[in-house]
């Protein structure tokens, strides 16, 4: 991986709806893999520079392509580029949201998006999951609609569709700094009648390009696998091959993120030595430790250790470590953990001192059945035939329902910096105070991780229970 590689984060999500007389499918269980099984091994990682997304279609594409979304040309960064610089303090002064907005859905969702790793490694993107549910929102009516809103703390569509591009715009960066570029995309059937004011605005308001096609061709197929792929610099390329929409679908939606910066202060290959990481089970394996040792924050709660790494562009990578005795499972649950990670910089129980920290490294990946985590987070009606509402969408069919739910993800890092990519797929058919002066941050046993925009919206959270796998 080249030295500028830094931080690439990639994440596309996906809905697809389906028709049918029967019953949905019986939910199945949350999974992960691991990434020996899913991720190309760090030295094949591709180049930010080389390979980033872009909004386009790509060559599979233009034959369903019936509308192509507008996207941003905004200024290119250089050193003491007046212009740049007042472009992008515009930018996040424009579309800065209501603090707190998020703060509900993100203390619900993360600890569920979180659990029931069982000892594997989970990786998920709140923020992907947001700006899809957010779409899915504006397809649906009554209670379906109604249990999304409550979810997102919206009080109706109107209002999360200012949140859903706000948050779009103020995460949209091209400039050559580092970049936090979304896409998302609708899939429809070509049988199908659907209500134009709603394709429209998913268009509109969420900059969704729209292709037309036959369901359950391989070339349809062909088509959506490309896009993510795009949109996700083939980092996923394994979980998108097994992506298909069968006869009965009716609409994917598909949403995709890819951010990148370099770290602020990166560590030296020269530290880096072998050292036992200690799983959950009592197993041990041997790791690459990175090392380094700077003044900073050092933060706690009443079960955990934290400290973040500083992100050129203004992002973080945060790294909580459990007490002893304290397991990954608890510190999830704990509502103090959530607070912590949303009041990030501001949290009040911290200290400034020489922190010395070994990171493993790690290439973590997850590809997860999201549809028993929406129910618990009371999503329910969307998955039901008999009961959901998708009249926005169209008046050919009133037996439509949300099949599928996945959401697939990957994050690894080193000294050079972090790659992450990630999916989601919705088919429808504390610890004590620190010492004074210098402290040893050693993540030798599970904890947690989240990477952070410029305005501290956790875009990446994940567990890390086996960093050599």
């Amino acid at each position: 991986m080249k030295r500028f590689f830094a931080l690439l984060l990639m994440l596309s999500l996906a809905f697809s709806l389906a028709a049918c007389a029967a019953q949905p499918p019986a939910q199945e269980p949350s999974q992960s893999t691991s990434p020996a099984q899913s991720a190309p091994a760090p030295a094949e990682r591709p180049s930010p520079t080389e390979t980033a997304p872009a909004a386009s279609a790509s060559e599979a594409e233009p034959q369903f392509l019936v509308a192509k979304a507008e996207y941003p040309v905004q200024a290119k960064i250089s050193d003491g580029d007046e212009a740049w610089w007042n472009e992008y303090a515009a930018r996040r002064e424009r579309y800065r949201l209501d603090p707190g907005a998020l703060d509900g859905f993100l203390t619900a969702a993360m600890p569920v998006l979180l659990a029931d790793a069982k000892g594997e490694n989970r990786v998920c993107s709140p923020l992907n999951v947001y700006m899809a549910l957010a779409m899915l929102a504006e397809v649906t009516g009554g209670e379906s609609r109604a249990q999304i809103l409550a979810l997102l703390g919206a009080p109706d569509v109107e209002t999360l569709r200012g949140r859903a591009d706000a948050l779009w715009s103020a995460h949209y960066c091209d400039d050559g700094a580092p970049a936090s570029l979304l896409a998302n995309s609708l899939w429809l059937n070509q049988d199908v009648g659907f209500v134009p004011s709603t394709t429209e605005t998913l268009a509109a308001q969420y900059r969704a390009s729209a292709f037309r096609g036959e369901m359950g061709s391989p070339a349809f197929d062909a088509a959506l696998q490309g896009w993510i792929n795009e949109q996700t610099a083939g980092l996923l390329e394994e979980q998108a091959s097994g992506l298909h929409m069968d006869p009965e679908t009716i609409l994917a939606l598909v949403s995709a993120i890819c951010f990148r910066a370099k770290w602020s202060d990166g560590f030296s290959t020269q530290r880096t030595a072998p050292a036992v990481f200690r799983r959950a089970d009592g197993t041990e394996q041997t790791c690459d430790f990175m090392h380094c040792g700077r003044p900073g924050e050092y933060y706690w709660t009443d079960r955990c250790g934290a400290v973040q790494l500083r992100l050129d562009g203004g992002g973080a990578m945060w790294f909580l470590l459990p007490d002893e005795g304290v397991s990954l499972e608890e510190l999830i649950a704990d509502g103090e953990t959530m607070e912590l990670l949303l009041a990030g910089d501001a949290w009040g129980k911290n200290r400034y001192m020489i922190v010395n920290m070994a990171v493993p490294k790690f290439d973590v990946s997850s590809d997860i059945d999201l549809r028993g985590d929406l129910a618990a987070l009371g999503v329910t009606d969307v998955f039901d035939p008999r009961i959901s509402d998708f009249s926005p969408l169209t008046a050919d069919r009133d037996d439509i329902y949300l099949s599928a739910a996945r959401h697939a993800a990957r994050v690894a890092i080193d000294e050079e910096g972090v790659v992450a990519v990630a999916y989601t797929v919705m088919v429808a058919a504390g610890g004590a105070a620190p010492p004074a002066e210098e402290m040893d941050f050693v993540l030798d046993r599970p904890f947690l991780f989240a990477i952070t925009g410029s305005d501290g919206l956790p875009l990446f959270v994940g567990a890390v229970n086996r960093p050599a796998d």
